[in-house]
């Protein structure tokens, strides 16, 4: 499952080029220097902050799921917001906050993590009990698949990973909750909208401030769950199974759904498709930041250990090479050698 993580960068540069490299990528993205400067792990905590700006996501809230989590700048959202200083709610109630991916996630403060798939009932029943048996108040999912190029190959399972959220959400979320979810706005976007609307009374697309104008994403923000009566969530039956037909999605008239479309964020605020000079105030000179969490296992790390033992150079590697050379470097060595690919 795809990721906006901060330290998830391969380059293939090093001495002076690195620092030309780290550089470059603070001017070209404002919000991913923000992001290390202010200490969130992804660029994408900025995302889930404007959104509450507009919707006030987080008052009365004490239990929040985050599905879809690593690397965990959502899960640092909620914690900051919702724990404040004393880890209680607006209300004095104990906030719970879990976390949920299949990728492993460094701790959070105040945050319990579910190593777990959100298509089973199993992880939904595991979300329960760390409530004590209570409901969420609030769902929010900022996953998306790894995208291939191919536009509609990428919508769809982008839409059915929402559906995927959406249906475990069904399991956890109490009647009034909110669920807000990372969406692709493509021409299949009305069919989303309408089986939304089952469940959610208020239905609003959002494009935060720090999503890129280029990008096609979007958040749906579903606030007041209201099943229809009698009905029974079930994992084993996926919400949009026979539905991407050609006929079925072109609704028309009374069936065509079409939901408010709102621009969240200050409109002064950091455009992120501009690039901006490495210096934004002049009394304060330019200081490179380094990545607040690196990765536990990020998906280069056997290259970074081949580059330090120069074996990318060589075609075939000798038959007879010691284990040490073979295996992938120990944890306790991936930020050492991130610092030296990134």
């Amino acid at each position: 499952m795809w990721c906006c993580c901060l330290t998830c960068i391969v380059l293939y540069k090093c001495g002076s080029e690195v620092t030309m490299g780290r550089s470059s990528k603070d001017k070209r993205d404002i919000y991913y220097r923000l992001a290390k400067e202010e200490g969130w792990r992804a660029r994408s905590a900025f995302k889930l902050l404007q959104l509450d700006l507009e919707f006030n996501l987080f008052t009365g809230v004490s239990r929040a799921v985050d599905l879809c989590a690593a690397p965990g700048s959502w899960s640092q959202v909620l914690s900051r917001k919702l724990r404040g200083q004393e880890g209680k709610g607006d209300a004095g109630e104990e906030v719970k906050i879990v976390a949920v991916d299949l990728q492993a996630m460094a701790p959070l403060p105040g945050v319990t993590q579910i190593q777990g798939d959100i298509t089973k009932v199993s992880t939904a029943q595991e979300i329960i009990r760390h409530f004590e048996g209570q409901p969420a108040d609030l769902v929010v999912c900022d996953g998306a698949p790894d995208v291939t190029g191919l536009h509609d190959v990428d919508e769809y399972i982008q839409a059915q990973l929402l559906l995927a959220a959406l249906n475990i959400t069904t399991h956890v979320l109490k009647p009034g909750g909110t669920f807000v979810a990372k969406i692709f706005r493509g021409k299949d976007v009305t069919l989303l909208y309408s089986q939304l609307k089952i469940f959610f009374s208020g239905v609003t697309c959002a494009k935060p401030r720090s999503s890129r104008n280029s990008s096609i994403e979007a958040f749906v923000v579903c606030q007041n769950y209201s099943p229809p009566d009698g009905y029974v969530p079930n994992m084993s039956n996926p919400l949009l199974d026979h539905s991407y037909d050609v006929d079925f999605n072109q609704l028309e008239g009374p069936n065509r759904v079409i939901v408010p479309f709102l621009a969240c964020g200050d409109l002064s605020a950091f455009d992120s498709d501009r690039t901006y000079p490495l210096e934004l105030n002049a009394d304060k000179p330019y200081q490179y930041t380094p990545p607040t969490q690196p990765p536990i296992r990020p998906p280069y790390q056997q290259a970074c250990h081949l580059r330090k033992n120069n074996l990318l150079s060589r075609e075939d590697a000798p038959s007879n090479q010691s284990q040490e050379e073979a295996d992938p470097p120990d944890e306790s060595s991936s930020k050492e050698q991130s610092e030296q690919c990134v």
